[in-house]
């Protein structure tokens, strides 16, 4: 009878742990945290409450698209998602109570101008008298960015009374772009599961095309920050991260490791937070 060592089972449960971090979406809600961090300190706020906010609406809404569209889920996720169903639940649950807890420290500007992004979400998810705004070619990214974006960008500024200006909505702009090119490497990845109505950029024009056209937003990206009012830190820091993200969209694959997009990839604005903060 095969006994597993003391060694074999902390490992067994370090990969069990890992697993759940990145496949409950704590991972992708880390990523939104960050990127509101990096928003409120381009403009010199310190504050945490707006990007724990963020953090549990992404743990939240993730969770529950997950669910909802449980039926289109890849067999292994799939299955993943039934084994760790309760435990999904109850951190659903806790993000519901936190979100309404943190709803009454936000202004109520900053929850309008949520709206149309939660709303982008809401309709990619539901149909709309039975027609699916999913199956409308290329909608799918648009979305993504777009709701990223505001969310990252938008909401945090003006939830700290931030008025608006043209290096902001550059910054908007900027964050749309780097949420186009994070993406690709999900798109490439799930090249064979996504259906054809999608019509990815990888399923359209190919994954090298698609990676040349990353590449390209990557650098309209960095240019932009020499439009703002920016320190040598800051352009120091668009240029390394601009760097990193080149490199993991370029060596990202149809046949890569179920870790490489959802943890690496999905690391990357976690990683800019490190650098602007070294």
């Amino acid at each position: 009878m095969h006994r597993e060592t003391p060694r074999n089972n902390k490992t067994n449960i370090f990969i069990k742990s890992f697993n759940f971090y990145i496949f409950s979406n704590i991972h992708v809600s880390f990523a939104t945290f960050f990127l509101v961090k990096i928003t409120l300190n381009n403009v010199g706020i310190s504050e945490n409450k707006t990007a724990w906010f963020v953090f549990f609406s992404t743990l939240l809404s993730y969770n529950a698209i997950r669910f909802l569209r449980i039926g289109e889920i890849d067999t292994w996720y799939n299955l993943w998602l039934k084994q760790n169903k309760k435990n999904l639940y109850a951190i659903s649950l806790f993000s519901l109570f936190t979100l309404i807890y943190l709803s009454f420290y936000l202004r109520l500007k900053a929850l309008i101008i949520l709206i149309p992004f939660a709303l982008a979400t809401l309709f990619y998810v539901f149909p709309i008298k039975k027609y699916s705004l999913r199956k409308v070619a290329g909608l799918k990214l648009f979305l993504i960015t777009f709701s990223w974006a505001g969310i990252t960008v938008l909401f945090p500024l003006v939830q700290n009374y931030i008025q608006l200006r043209t290096e902001d909505w550059l910054s908007f702009f900027q964050r749309f772009l780097f949420i186009i090119v994070i993406t690709i490497p999900f798109d490439i990845r799930d090249i064979s599961y996504d259906v054809s109505e999608l019509k990815t950029l990888p399923q359209q024009i190919g994954i090298y095309k698609t990676k040349f056209i990353g590449s390209l937003l990557l650098l309209f990206f960095l240019l932009l920050e020499f439009i703002k009012p920016i320190t040598e830190q800051h352009l120091f820091t668009t240029i390394l991260i601009s760097l990193i993200s080149s490199l993991l969209l370029w060596f990202a694959t149809q046949k890569q490791s179920k870790y490489y997009s959802a943890f690496l990839v999905e690391s990357l604005p976690i990683i800019w937070w490190i650098i602007l903060w070294i």
